[in-house]
């Protein structure tokens, strides 16, 4: 008996092993038909085969063949050279067993990282609506811009693979797909006529730990739970969606990335910025293309009910962009969303993101992207002045009056000031500050925008005295 149960065993095993030396082809999700690479480079493709074999794949835009071998795990990699903007174009892989990727296109791939705000679909949530979606979802039918969500997974190690498929943009694909990554891309393509690539790697809720390598959060005391199994909260655990959804991208050649996050770590505003320079840090060292372009969203203002005022978060985002490099915020103080977290103005918020890109990336001139921001402040003659860069045409409150300046004097009591607006500068006074020595604007959690550039970018929330 116990001699047929050995030869049991051992003919399994053979079994297994001859199964998987025969395995056919495995690439990971994000190679399949519909797929975008990005244009222009050398980009990397990969997957799985059988053990030891020689892996042949052409490429129909050149015709070009490439021969490599799988090793004893049967995984297999190599470089492949993309042209300019084309396509459809399909791609041939075979170990002996011929697999193609059809209507592959060649354009500008983006990462659409962040939380819920950057998760919100076309067809919003529960009494959250995004404004102007229907029209958009009607209107989006575009074989040139192509849709890819990497669906929820959270792990205590780095994952080669993730779930999810390509599409093209349709009114159904669309409809389900990220709102304000569709809005970026859509203007993105109507100005370069190059076709795009969206790739979302989201989860709601989730802390900017999450999103960062293991290796570089050991300075911060966050330890990453060792078994999967025992994340309570994955997307508030260091490092488990790093690991789990942006891992398997970083050989996947790219343009540049779109952040929007922050809701959930305005406990930890006065550590935030340094997180975020570590995460782009840990981005760029990963896909080894120098400081690709990165582009993030201010938070909006929103009644928390907490005791965190949010608005020294949106600070730190926005001293963020000076420490790092290639790096550009988009302001979102007029989302006028006092009760929901998740504002509805999701067009305004992609097609900001859009201007940076087009400016910055794609070297579009004399696009007024950039929302005012403060300069210099002086205080003099019981006033104080502030004076505006990016604010070409000057300042403007639409007609209304401005209500969120305040100052102060030594003793650190605040009160509102009464504002004027003249090309690119604020005066402020009050008759109970005879001397002012701080100001402040819109620094509370929730504050709708008042000043704006003449172009209708919202200068972000500020104060002098940190």
């Amino acid at each position: 008996m116990k001699n047929i149960l050995l030869y049991v065993i051992a003919f399994g095993v053979c079994i297994g092993i001859s199964e998987k030396s025969q395995a056919a082809i495995k690439l990971p999700s994000f190679f399949c038909d519909n797929m975008i690479l990005q244009q222009k480079t050398e980009t990397t493709i990969w997957g799985w085969s059988k053990i030891n074999a020689t892996v042949h794949i052409k490429t129909s835009w050149n015709n070009k063949s490439y021969t490599i071998r799988s090793n004893s795990q049967g995984k297999w990699q190599t470089n492949i050279s993309t042209p300019p903007a084309g396509g459809p174009y399909h791609i041939d892989i075979s170990d002996g067993e011929k697999l193609t990727l059809n209507n592959v296109l060649i354009g500008e791939v983006w990462i659409c990282a962040g939380q819920s705000n950057m998760e919100m679909p076309m067809y919003g949530y529960g009494n959250q609506p995004v404004n102007h979606s229907l029209d958009a979802i009607v209107k989006s039918q575009n074989s040139h811009i192509r849709l890819f969500t990497v669906e929820r997974e959270y792990a205590s190690v780095p994952l080669d693979d993730c779930r999810g498929k390509w599409l093209e943009a349709t009114p159904e694909n669309v409809s389900a797909f990220s709102a304000t990554a569709y809005f970026f891309g859509r203007l993105v393509n109507q100005v370069t006529d190059i076709p795009i690539g969206l790739i979302v790697v989201s989860w709601g809720g989730s802390s900017i730990k999450a999103w960062v390598g293991e290796e570089n959060l050991k300075p911060f005391g966050d330890k990453v739970i060792p078994h999967k199994e025992d994340m309570e909260n994955p997307k508030q655990s260091p490092a488990a969606l790093y690991n789990g959804m942006l891992h398997p991208f970083f050989c996947y050649a790219i343009r540049g990335a779109i952040w929007y996050q922050g809701e959930s770590d305005i406990s930890r505003a006065s550590q935030y910025g340094n997180y975020m320079e570590t995460m782009v840090k840990d981005w760029r060292t990963q896909w080894k293309q120098g400081d690709f372009p990165f582009y993030y969203a201010q938070i909006a203002p929103y009644n928390n009910n907490s005791v965190h005022n949010s608005a020294y978060l949106r600070e730190a985002q926005l001293d963020a962009m000076k420490t790092i490099p290639n790096s550009g915020m988009i302001v979102l103080m007029d989302s006028h969303s006092p009760d929901c977290i998740h504002p509805p103005k999701k067009q305004e918020a992609g097609e900001r993101f859009a201007y940076w890109a087009l400016s910055e990336t794609y070297q579009i001139k004399g696009i007024p992207y950039k929302s005012p921001a403060v300069q210099n402040i002086n205080f003099e003659n019981g006033r104080a002045i502030v004076t505006f860069a990016n604010a070409r045409g000057g300042l403007t409150s639409y007609g209304k009056e401005i209500k969120s300046v305040q100052l102060s004097g030594d003793n650190n009591r605040w009160y509102p000031a009464t504002v004027v607006l003249d090309e690119n500068k604020m005066y402020a006074f009050s008759a109970k500050v005879p001397q002012p020595v701080a100001i402040r604007y819109a620094f509370t959690d929730y504050a709708e925008s008042e000043i704006f550039g003449n172009q209708g970018l919202p200068v972000s929330s500020f104060r002098s005295n940190k």
